[in-house]
């Protein structure tokens, strides 16, 4: 696959940029700064005033973006952190609120199809998944040491995977002769588990889901996203805005939840009853796009 030129494209930026509305001199913090895709376009409207402080737990996404905003117009700080860590990284800019805050929760496109982040079966690769290098057990470490079924319960409960059970036992037949390494082997031993069905192909590859699920578990992406819901509304200015784009059912039923729950306690208001989505002139320019869905809220 060919990458675009600045390795991911950002998504629904029409709709994040009408949403937040980020005006001259207000405050910024792009929780998942990847490549810079919203951080650049907002950093143009927060002006000489406005401050946008980038956050990213991918220590190369961090650089190349700290490039690209080496010319902002407004002041930038930029953080090796998690999002879980949203409130420690405002104590060390002495900003308790913040007017905007936004998480685009998927990968970047780059990282995708990096070897050196091991996390894509297109081609053979070591299994890793890590994004953060902070953390210390890979992709490979988790599932040869996973007890069976606990290796099931996790690609059930992360993916929805419905043969959770049939890939954790294919797993732990195949790792009792050898350790599983390899993207391109993992694979394999997906597919080899999931009985084949008659009529057309499968519209997404057999082993996307376990992929996903062992990504999700080694990155603590749920636990992490538990936090940054805990820690992101009273974190907001009165009026203040945040925004988390999502890319599946799990990610946005905990996001929907959230959001929900702070309204009922009166901390926020909720901008988009239901999620927005890619318009079909995005999806034909960024397929890849096709799953996210964005929800605002506002403090009150």
């Amino acid at each position: 696959m060919e990458l675009p030129a600045t390795g991911h494209d950002p998504v629904l930026m029409r709709e994040v940029l009408e949403l937040l509305d980020p005006q001259p001199g207000m405050s910024y913090v792009d929780c998942t700064l990847g490549r810079a895709g919203h951080a650049s376009a907002i950093a143009q409207r927060l002006v000489k005033d406005g401050l946008l402080i980038g956050l990213d737990v991918d220590p190369r996404n961090l650089e190349f973006a700290r490039t690209r905003l080496a010319h902002a117009p407004c002041s930038v700080r930029l953080f090796h952190a998690s999002f879980a860590e949203l409130e420690d990284v405002l104590k060390e800019v002495d900003q308790q609120q913040v007017d905007l805050i936004l998480a685009d929760l998927g990968l970047s496109t780059n990282q995708l199809f990096d070897p050196q982040y091991g996390l894509s079966f297109a081609q053979d690769m070591p299994l890793d998944m890590r994004i953060d290098p902070r953390i210390t057990e890979t992709a490979a470490d988790l599932i040869n040491r996973m007890r069976e079924e606990q290796l099931a319960n996790v690609l059930y409960e992360l993916a929805q995977e419905r043969w959770s059970r049939r890939i954790a036992r294919k797993i732990a037949e195949a790792r009792r002769t050898s350790p599983i390494v390899s993207t391109g082997h993992l694979a394999e031993l997906v597919r080899s588990a999931i009985p084949r069905r008659g009529g057309a192909p499968e519209k997404i590859d057999p082993a996307t889901r376990t992929f996903m699920a062992l990504r999700m578990a080694v990155n603590r992406e749920m636990e992490n996203l538990a936090q940054l819901l805990e820690q992101a509304p009273r974190s907001l200015t009165p009026r203040g805005r945040l925004g988390i784009i999502s890319f599946q059912s799990m990610e946005d039923r905990a996001v929907k939840q959230s959001l929900r729950s702070a309204e009922q306690a009166g901390l926020v208001r909720i901008i988009t009853r239901k999620p927005l989505t890619p318009a079909d002139d995005e999806l034909a320019a960024n397929p890849r796009s096709r799953s996210a869905k964005l929800r605002v809220a506002e403090r009150v």
